[in-house]
């Protein structure tokens, strides 16, 4: 009998772990939901808690549906419910109007919550992609994806890649008020690219990026800079000088993403001149598995981007790397800058919830 109860106490709470995980999708697209709407937006200007009677006037919205989305984000916690009052009044603490509707604050999340719908559609290719190992490039996201890219890397750097980042690679800025050339691979909509731009005049800049969708914002947004000191390229057309002409280059998040990473690397090799400055920005991983699980507690998540996003890139073509989202541990970063002829490897000490920053030099 005891065995019996053991063993429905162990169904029960398994089905409460997987269903937990069915929950947390359906609060996602909710809170998809709240940015795409602008009801969070309205809760950080409200003078105070709103019923979703007064948050539906201000956002336009039928009442009915703004109350059933505020039940759930205030029952998963996202939003604070005066719980006494009927009808109920909600608001946003400090610490979620910051996330959750504070564009210009380092710890705004947005963005991978703007391209969920892209990402979840991935579903329907990905059982190809099982079949066949071939993943597909971010261009499958479209536009939305490349803004969501956007908004998800975007507020962290405009807060430190300037004042914090750059600052502490061994001559870099001194060069780059200077005069220097500089280039960022993987630039994505070019939001460093146009911020090193703006701050370095006497420099030039080029962001490099093989998604259509994303160069196109780029170019949107340098056309609205009025910045005559950046550029954008696809370096599948307009690849990477090879006259170690580049003073500095930096890679954002990105060469765990990439087809060849060891031929990107040795790309890079030969465009750096040899007194030059590579920043290579990625994953904080581990070794192995079990290490990974143990020191992160959004390891799964990391693993599931991975097989939607990241690892799918790095597959998108016959023979890709495919190292995935938490492939590219600092030991492995080192052989292979090395391999690719760089001899020096620093990390730096850089305070990042999920990225590891190196210097690498020639």
């Amino acid at each position: 009998m005891g065995r019996s109860d053991d063993s429905a106490d162990a169904l029960t709470t398994f089905q409460v772990l997987v269903f937990t995980k069915l929950e947390g999708a359906i609060t996602a697209g909710m809170i998809h939901l709240g940015d795409r709407l602008g009801l969070y937006l309205a809760m950080k200007g409200a003078a105070a808690p709103v019923t979703s009677g007064e948050l539906a006037g201000i956002t336009g919205l039928a009442e009915r549906w703004v109350r059933e989305w505020a039940f759930n984000q205030a029952a998963a916690g996202i939003l604070h419910v005066e719980s006494d009052d009927v009808p109920e009044r909600f608001s946003l603490t400090p610490e979620g109007a910051a996330v959750l509707a504070t564009p210009e604050h380092e710890a705004y999340g947005m963005g991978m919550f703007h391209q969920l719908p892209q990402t979840m559609a991935t579903l329907e290719e990905l059982p190809e992609s099982f079949r066949t190992g071939l993943g597909f490039d971010y261009d499958v996201g479209g536009p939305q994806g490349a803004i969501g890219v956007e908004r998800s890397f975007e507020p962290w750097n405009r807060n430190h890649l300037l004042p914090t980042v750059l600052p502490a690679l061994d001559g870099v800025v001194e060069k780059l008020v200077a005069g220097a050339e500089a280039a960022d691979l993987g630039c994505g909509a070019g939001g460093a690219v146009l911020l090193m731009a703006a701050a370095f005049p006497v420099s030039r800049f080029t962001g490099y990026d093989i998604s259509h969708h994303a160069l196109a914002r780029a170019e949107v947004r340098l056309a609205e800079s009025g910045l005559t000191n950046a550029t954008f390229a696809d370096p599948r057309r307009d690849p990477l000088p090879t006259d170690h002409s580049l003073d500095v280059v930096i890679t954002l998040d990105c060469i765990h993403d990439m087809t060849d990473p060891q031929a990107v690397m040795s790309s890079i090799r030969e465009a750096i001149a040899d007194d030059g400055t590579w920043l290579l920005v990625d994953i904080k991983a581990q070794e192995t598995f079990s290490e990974n699980v143990r020191t992160n507690p959004m390891a799964s998540l990391m693993y599931g981007i991975s097989v939607m996003s990241c690892m799918s890139s790095a597959l998108s073509e016959p023979g890709g790397a495919g190292l995935g989202t938490l492939g590219l541990p600092q030991a492995k970063a080192e052989a292979m800058t090395r391999q690719a002829g760089f001899t020096r490897f620093r990390r730096v000490a850089i305070d990042h919830a999920v990225n590891n920053f190196y210097e690498v030099r020639p």
